[in-house]
């Protein structure tokens, strides 16, 4: 069965998924809205948002926000993504009207001070250049960057220091009022919690709240090409990226499996070819990223400079074998238990829940049940599998980011001529 959503009449939506036998909760505030919602010049300013509201909101300094959570033994987080923000508590059942409340003061009654906003200019600077300086972070925004060059997907989600120097309180209050709009938000709980409950604080919390139009994220097009940056380090850290289904699309489930096969574990393809039969790599692996309207699949390695070209032809050549020739039939069994087992572990983890309620009811209109997905995942047989890789290699398009020694830059361009001339 599937949690019921309640609507309030300014559009935000709650859901509640109470567990027998638990004596905690965890509460998901999730926002439709983030980085992918910013033109070029508000770059990052989803992220810095984020960071200040926890620095005031409502009556609460900063330092009570936390000890207000964490003085009944709670947490509380929040990330931002490129399509969503989220704010997250897990306490003790008791704790739930306070968690409802603390959350609505962070998105609604932010104090935005001016001195807070200087500081943290500098913090999230310093976030920005630790990126820089990570090079299996920094080669994904590469990777990004060509993929959607020219877009909010392409930008980094922390934004640049000169994207954020024109921010004061004016400018970030008119938009913390555009991405917090409660006709786009869902506060979705799991474990002890009550329905009724739930439903009347967020009443209370919410209830009054006016939503914002906001401007819609321009269709995403992935662009693709190839991006080097010779460091003295090392290893070389490759991420090679293809076009993929978005979240609506009916061949994303045999496009989840043709990415554990490829690269999702140690006994996928790329491991046992790349790093036991070969030694290429110490550590290589496939993912996939979904969004509203686009898809990623990619994968990421480490490698030694004068093998990278190398690692990189052998990727390609796997992604085509696999959208070629299909999966075996031990693959497939596999792929599916792997992708089952995870799906009902993370049933199993109240934030997980919560969360994926949330997300789900956002994207799809309503949460999916477990056993829905799950039936979704194991239908797929080797031929559709072998037709999502097809679907992914029939753009043309390739997005390859090489970060580490010069010797290693080669492998960028290679991925793609090793790809399209196999294929």
């Amino acid at each position: 069965m599937t949690a019921p959503i309640h609507t309030l009449s300014n559009g935000l939506r709650v859901v509640a998924d109470p567990l027998p036998g638990v004596r905690t909760f965890a509460l998901t505030l999730a926002v439709e809205g983030g980085a992918r919602f910013e033109d070029e010049r508000r770059s990052g300013w989803s992220h810095f948002l984020e960071h200040l509201v926890f620095k005031g909101a409502g009556d609460m300094s900063a330092r009570d926000i936390v000890e207000r959570i964490e003085g009944e033994g709670g947490t509380i987080n929040a990330a931002t993504g490129y399509e969503r923000t989220s704010f997250e508590v897990r306490a003790l059942a008791h704790s739930l009207p306070l968690a409802v409340r603390v959350v609505a003061e962070l998105v609604r009654r932010p104090t935005l001070d001016e001195a807070e906003i200087v500081r943290e200019k500098d913090v999230v600077a310093q976030e920005i250049a630790e990126a820089f300086d990570t090079p299996d972070d920094h080669v994904f925004e590469m990777a990004q960057a060509r993929a959607f060059e020219g877009q909010a997907l392409g930008r980094p989600i922390l934004g640049s220091v000169d994207s954020l120097q024109p921010i004061d309180r004016a400018a970030l209050a008119a938009w913390a009022g555009r991405l917090y709009s409660p006709d786009r938000m869902v506060l979705a709980a799991s474990g002890a919690v009550d329905p009724d409950q739930l439903v009347a604080l967020a009443e209370a919390a919410f209830g009054d709240a006016v939503s914002q139009p906001t401007v819609r994220p321009e269709p995403a097009r992935f662009q693709g090409g190839a991006a080097t940056l010779s460091r003295r380090i090392e290893q070389a850290n490759l991420v090679f990226q293809l076009p993929a289904a978005d979240a609506h699309d009916p061949i994303l489930p045999a496009q989840r499996l043709f990415v554990e096969i490829l690269g999702g574990g140690m006994a996928s393809r790329l491991f046992q070819s790349a790093r036991e039969a070969r030694g290429l790599a110490y550590a290589i692996d496939a993912y996939g990223e979904t969004y509203e309207d686009a898809g990623v699949l990619g994968v990421f390695a480490g490698a030694s400079a004068d093998r990278a070209a190398e690692l990189a032809e052998l990727t390609a050549a796997e992604i085509v074998g696999l959208a070629e020739r299909g999966p075996t039939d031990a693959e497939l069994a596999r792929a599916k238990a792997v992708l089952s087992a995870g799906l009902f572990m993370s049933d199993e983890s109240l934030a997980a829940r919560a969360g994926r309620l949330a997300v789900q009811t956002l994207i799809y209109g309503a949460p999916v049940a477990t056993e829905t997905t799950d039936a979704r995942l194991r239908a797929p047989g080797a031929s559709e599998v072998a037709e999502a890789g097809r679907r992914m290699l029939s753009a043309g398009r390739a997005a390859a980011a090489v970060l580490g020694p010069r010797a290693a830059g080669p492998a960028a361009r290679a991925f793609e001529r090793a790809l399209f001339a196999a294929a």
